[in-house]
């Protein structure tokens, strides 16, 4: 199991706010568990939001009113017999803080409260929830998690993420419908905490080099484009003054190689390995700029784990794993490393 300091570095990484000064003495707390963790930068996150103020916007509500507001609905007043009680049903736009944002934040410190975590966090949980008075609960089944965001609602999108991991990634339901909380994030949410902590350790520890995740498009022949699959990269760093460009594809697996048959040899993942190829081969190189390609896969218990560097085709394809246990400083070492090979 990753240690769960480690989990606060990726996390710090990978939503950049974590590095702000009202997070720090988070960073110093020793916690037992990543449920705990997450609890206890949530409960930070939504105080910070709660002195900016909640954010709010326009609910489109439907009610009986005695005095006329909004548009009014004449069909439903006939029909529900408002109108004997000198009423009128109206819809109208109320602007409130019982936004989608905030609905999916209270929801979370809902279940968070039902879970097994620490009295402390709990009683932390329940005097944020005084300032969610007025926002509604909702089933964690439905909750749609590709927010927009823009100028006024931006200060959302780490705590929103936070909720994504504890939803997905440690909150499960028993049978008898109650809630408990493992002790770590599961399979389906690390990969994408992986492949983001790796971007935002290479953008904020490495200024000089370009760190980004952009789009590779098909160099075709003609211009027909139909129906041909998106290619988005993980992580691309690049030296501007070296010309060199490396693409990562971040794989955050169970085990890191595949077994094939019929005398169970151990391989990389064949499907890993054409990925990372078409990307490079269909990189727009500029003139003179060298391009390779890695499979970064995280580290596993496995005895066997993949290393190699391969030339395929004029680029170069490496293969490396990324030691997520051992001390913080080491894994920094490891990324640093990679950064070099381009420098």
């Amino acid at each position: 199991m990753i240690p769960v300091q480690n989990i606060y570095y990726m996390l710090a990484y990978a939503f950049q706010i974590l590095h702000e000064q009202s997070y720090q003495d988070v960073a110093v707390e020793n916690f037992q568990n990543t449920a705990e963790l997450l609890a206890a930068i949530l409960c930070r996150g939504v105080a910070v939001q709660v002195k900016r103020g909640l954010g709010r916007q326009y609910i489109t509500k439907e009610d009986s009113l005695s005095s006329p507001r909004g548009k009014i609905e004449v069909s439903e007043s006939i029909k529900t017999q408002v109108i004997r009680k000198k009423q009128l049903v109206c819809t109208y736009d109320e602007f409130s803080v019982d936004s989608y944002p905030n609905r999916i934040i209270k929801t979370t410190m809902e279940l968070l409260l039902r879970s097994d975590i620490s009295k402390s966090r709990k009683k932390e949980l329940r005097k944020l929830l005084i300032f969610f008075d007025e926002v509604s609960v909702m089933d964690k089944h439905d909750i749609v998690w590709n927010l927009q965001y823009d100028r006024n609602n931006q200060t959302y999108r780490m705590l929103i993420e936070l909720c994504r991991l504890i939803m997905k990634g440690l909150l499960q339901t028993n049978t008898d419908g109650t809630t408990r909380i493992m002790d770590y994030l599961d399979e389906q949410t690390m990969p994408k905490l992986y492949e983001k902590f790796i971007l935002g350790y290479y953008k904020r520890e490495h200024p000089e080099l370009k760190a980004y995740s952009p789009q590779i498009e098909w160099q075709l022949d003609n211009d027909v484009k139909t129906m041909l699959p998106t290619m988005q990269s993980d992580i691309v760093i690049k030296n501007k003054i070296t010309k060199r460009t490396l693409i990562i594809d971040a794989k955050y697996y169970a085990h890191n190689t595949q077994m094939k048959a019929p005398y169970m040899t151990q391989t990389i993942h064949s499907a890993n390995l054409y990925q990372i190829f078409t990307y490079v081969k269909n990189w727009a190189a500029e003139p003179d700029e060298m391009v390779s390609g890695m499979l970064l896969y995280a580290r596993t218990e496995d005895a066997l784990q993949p290393g190699n560097d391969y030339r395929m085709s004029g680029n170069q394809i490496s293969v490396r794993t990324l030691d997520l246990f051992c001390d913080f400083s080491k894994i920094a070492e490891q990324l640093d490393a990679i950064a070099a090979a381009i420098m």
